[in-house]
């Protein structure tokens, strides 16, 4: 309890400038619209937005809070605070458990200073809360407790089905060690047969229950088992395709490995991996046993083969569950090889803390640092502008900006406007706007996408074809040029760290102030 305690002072001190910010993306876009629909109606499939299949585990969560303490963001961003403690307690204590105390804190601490796991610990998404899952879990499991640890896979799965991963991966992992003879496995077994389904392995089994028990209850209620077809099509059907496999990988490996400073760890441990292990008092210190790191490459293998090979959007904070798993391996080989381990790591922990504030010079998701606050910001104040100056008027946007301004409770606008909505502001759907530009008044245009200002691979004109063709990659007009093609005039902008916000008023609007003038 007191390193609970200690660990979420530190984490609400450091949040607390962003607790108040209004939701945003997903957040806005779905996970919020659907934890208030079960707040308000209590079903457990979203009425207001079309529904995606996630497990409920966590909009219950979130309405629970709402319930007691009030709907506004600071009481969700707080709620999600306190999963992101209970994510670095089980870091430390799954740290501590195969390595010792001082790779566990060091753990926890470059954990909470990752710039996808801090960004995301407040953030009101599933995967900080099936990464927590997932870390007691694995110490239930390496603590040779298999019922606690069938319970707290079950819960992971019920927090986002991609959790199913961790114990599938490692009931699979017990059955190949065993016949390629391997050595003790930390995990209370049957001493027969090595390939035979023993009672400890089938715990293992046991999370697909309620998985699939919410899977026939969405089926019975919606008609759809993995969520609305447009979700199933986007997430599953239209990435079986090897080259986007390919590619899905190699993106994936460098989430894991290498991205937002990830790599100064890899490389570091890498390096460690030559030089001979340190001693204490003649005794040479100790590595993780051999057979925790294999099953903790199990679940790291899962993770990455599969959501290599399904997911429309190849995010980063999927694979959270296995980021701590990549750290503390890392962190016990620079502890057991390099003397100066704890500079390393303070090196590797600051350029983590750059990572909030800097952005890498290639494309990525915002949600990822501190980027996604340049947004929110950019947004509160584009759609305090619009609602001042054009409250009546009908607004040409994107989502997620339509839902910002129809949705008050998101917390950008006071009233709902109405909305006249496009995919995205390429010139191919702008140019598709200005034939219809009588349905709308004026336009809030934005970027979609963080562009850095010189990317790498711009002028890899396959690699531009293969993000357009599989990743749903296009380039956002910008202010002025999308003020031209829509045929009216600019009359708002501003700019943030790579990122913009335009209102655009139409010909027909300037006209008609012009005619009561």
């Amino acid at each position: 309890m007191l390193l609970f305690v200690l660990f979420f002072v530190v984490l609400l001190g450091l949040h607390f400038p962003l607790l108040h910010l209004p939701y945003f993306w997903d957040e806005a876009g779905y996970y919020v619209p659907a934890a208030r629909d079960l707040l308000l109606t209590g079903s457990l499939i979203p009425q207001s937005t079309v529904s995606n299949a996630h497990p409920p585990l966590v909009l219950g969560y979130l309405a629970l809070a709402w319930e007691l303490f009030g709907f506004t963001p600071m009481v969700t961003h707080t709620a999600m605070l306190l999963v992101g403690t209970f994510a670095l307690l089980a870091v430390f204590r799954l740290a501590q458990r195969v390595a010792n105390n001082e790779v566990a804190l060091a753990s926890a601490i470059c954990s909470a200073l990752y710039p996808v796991f801090f960004a995301q610990s407040s953030l009101a998404h599933l995967d900080m809360a099936a990464a927590a899952l997932t870390m007691w879990a694995l110490l239930a499991y390496v603590d040779e407790r298999p019922l606690a640890a069938a319970i707290w896979f079950s819960l992971a799965a019920l927090a986002k089905e991609t959790a199913i991963l961790a114990p599938l991966a490692l009931f699979i992992w017990q059955i190949v060690a065993r016949r390629c003879g391997r050595g003790r496995l930390p995990c209370r077994k049957d001493a027969n047969e090595s390939g035979t389904l023993t009672p400890a392995r089938l715990w293992l089994l046991l999370p697909i229950a309620p998985l699939i028990a919410w899977y026939a209850y969405h089926w019975h209620r919606t008609g759809f088992i993995f969520g609305n077809p447009e979700f199933f099509r986007y997430n599953v059907q239209a990435t079986l395709h090897p080259l986007r496999f390919a590619l899905a990988l190699g993106l994936r490996l460098w989430q894991l490995l290498g991205y937002l400073g990830l790599y100064l760890l890899t490389l570091a441990a890498w390096f460690a991996m030559w030089l001979p292990p340190l001693s204490d008092g003649g005794k040479e210190r100790e590595r993780i046993a051999l057979d925790v790191q294999f099953f903790f490459l199990a679940v790291i293998v899962a993770y990455v083969l599969t959501l290599a090979a399904i997911g429309g959007a190849v995010l980063a904070r999927y694979l959270l569950p296995v980021i701590p798993l990549v750290i503390i391996l890392g962190l016990s080989t620079l502890r057991r090889r390099v003397r100066y381990w704890r500079i390393v790591i303070a090196i590797v922990a600051l350029a983590f803390v750059v990572g909030w504030f800097v952005n890498p010079p290639y494309g990525f998701s915002m949600e990822d640092n501190l980027a996604y606050r340049d947004y929110i910001l950019l947004h509160e104040r584009v759609a305090k502008f619009v609602e001042t100056h054009y409250a009546t008027s009908r607004v040409l946007t994107a989502w997620p900006a339509s839902d910002e301004l129809t949705r008050p409770y998101l917390g950008y606008v006071t009233r709902p406007m109405l909305v006249f909505r496009t995919e995205d502001f390429t010139v191919e759907q702008l140019m598709s706007a200005a034939e219809v530009r009588s349905k709308f008044d004026v336009a809030l245009v934005f970027s979609t996408k963080y562009e850095p200002p010189h990317p790498w691979l711009e002028r890899w004109h396959l690699w531009q074809e293969w993000k357009t063709k599989f990743f749903g990659y296009h380039r956002d007009v910008p202010p002025q040029a999308a003020a031209q093609i829509l045929g009216g005039q600019l009359v708002y902008s501003e700019r943030r760290q790579g990122q913009w916000v335009g209102v655009i008023e139409i010909e027909q609007v300037q006209e008609a102030r012009a005619a009561g003038r």
